[in-house]
């Protein structure tokens, strides 16, 4: 009896994988209250910057994930062989802790919005949140634990669902997304960079190359076949995966913005400091309905991305001291590599139940993920660009990998120039 076909829709979703989820976890609580801030404060204004990130974010998630799944090595273990051991010391220290911090925001905020729909004690959620990612992290083997963050990436359609309960005028969406306007206002581009910063993120790139390199590493040890995977086809694979995965991140975000625009803003609350607070602002707006998608949307984007931010901080501190680290591997042949997941997780949430203004953890993460971003994005396009390239990356890929390095150069810049005036 002949198999039955495969529907495309089933194919589609089988073919996408770390790119998908490298883009979901993007739109984290933390880039959920970005974007509601950008939205509330300036209306529609700002969901141009969703169609201008899109390319640069897609062009170096790429280079990432190729050169971990050719080299089946991790980001920080290939940049050690190009940089300083000192230098490369200093930003992965730094991205501990701008991960710590974001885990410790994404917490809180998770917390916070379980008690807007249950009730309770937000402290305790928050440790529970923090508790529950953990142990998934530790007990769960990569291969099986893939394919539940690949399923919780579709709470992020919430967030879709929400623009369609409340009226949005979409002919002015249209006019400021396709014809944008940038003034010199101070607040409107501190805000323009903190969208930059939120959308393309250094724990992303540690992150899907560390997850191409497993699939990579599985791929081999199951078909008993390096190059079979490993030939002209890889590079299309992941580019579709990382494409779609982008796009979805910025689709959802160009929602979350339109959203608050068409609710906070049209009712004059311009000022939103945590996405639990960009909620309840919705639930006398825009009716109880959006409120309670809004909030679960938090809080289950919060259980993919806190895995992802531990995660890549592991992954990266184990590949540049040498530590065996893999999420297949049990805790008990990774220790070094789970201890820093399970430190970056607690201190986390330790910090989650201090009173440490989210707001003010939010900026620090965003100037240390400013400082961290542009070494390590020279260093990757570095390696690309060279006379023996990890790869053969086409001419529009490197383009765009120099474009994106760039923007978020002057984005760094523009960030340090605004904290100190």
């Amino acid at each position: 009896m002949p198999a039955k076909p495969v529907r495309f829709p089933a194919r589609l979703w089988r073919a996408l994988g770390p790119g998908l989820v490298t883009g979901a976890a993007d739109d984290d609580p933390s880039g959920i209250a970005t974007y509601s801030q950008a939205g509330a404060q300036f209306g529609y204004a700002l969901t141009w910057t969703m169609l201008l990130t899109l390319p640069f974010m897609a062009a170096i998630q790429i280079i990432s994930a190729c050169i971990g799944w050719r080299t089946r090595r991790g980001l920080a273990h290939n940049i050690a062989l190009q940089m300083p051991a000192p230098l490369l010391y200093f930003l992965v220290a730094l991205l501990l802790a701008a991960n710590t911090i974001n885990i410790a925001a994404d917490l809180a905020a998770m917390g916070e919005a379980l008690q807007l729909v249950a009730g309770g004690p937000s402290v305790a959620y928050a440790v529970g949140f923090g508790v529950a990612c953990l142990v998934a992290e530790v007990l769960i083997p990569y291969h099986r634990y893939a394919g539940y963050l690949k399923f919780m990436t579709l709470v992020l359609l919430f967030y879709v669902a929400t623009a369609f309960t409340v009226r949005v005028p979409w002919g002015e969406v249209a006019a400021a997304t396709f014809v944008p306007t940038v003034s010199l206002n101070r607040d409107l581009l501190l805000t323009i960079v903190a969208v930059f910063g939120t959308t393309i993120s250094p724990y992303l790139f540690f992150w899907q190359a560390s997850q191409e390199a497993e699939e990579s590493r599985l791929s081999y040890r199951h078909r008993n076949d390096g190059q079979g995977k490993r030939g002209e086809g890889y590079f299309r694979h992941i580019a579709a995966d990382t494409w779609v995965g982008m796009f979805f991140s910025n689709f959802v975000a160009f929602f979350i913005i339109v959203t608050t625009a068409a609710t906070l803003h049209a009712s004059g609350i311009t000022r939103i400091d945590t996405a639990a607070q960009a909620a309840e602002a919705l639930r006398p707006v825009a009716g109880e309905f959006t409120f309670v998608l809004f909030a679960l949307g938090i809080i289950g984007t919060g259980l993919l991305a806190v895995p992802v931010l531990a995660g890549s901080a592991g992954y990266a501190v184990a590949e540049t001291f040498g530590f065996r680290g893999s999420l297949e591997l049990p805790a008990s042949r990774a220790l070094g590599f789970y201890g820093i997941v399970g430190a970056a997780t607690f201190g986390g949430a330790v910090l989650a139940t201090t009173r440490i203004d989210s707001i003010t953890m939010l900026f620090w993460t965003a100037v240390i993920n400013g400082i961290v971003a542009v070494p390590i994005m020279a260093a990757i396009m570095f390696m690309i660009s060279r006379r023996k390239p990890l790869f053969a990356a086409p001419v529009w890929l490197k383009a765009l990998g120099w474009l994106a390095l760039a923007l978020m150069t002057v984005a760094s810049v523009a960030l340090g120039w605004a904290s100190l005036v």
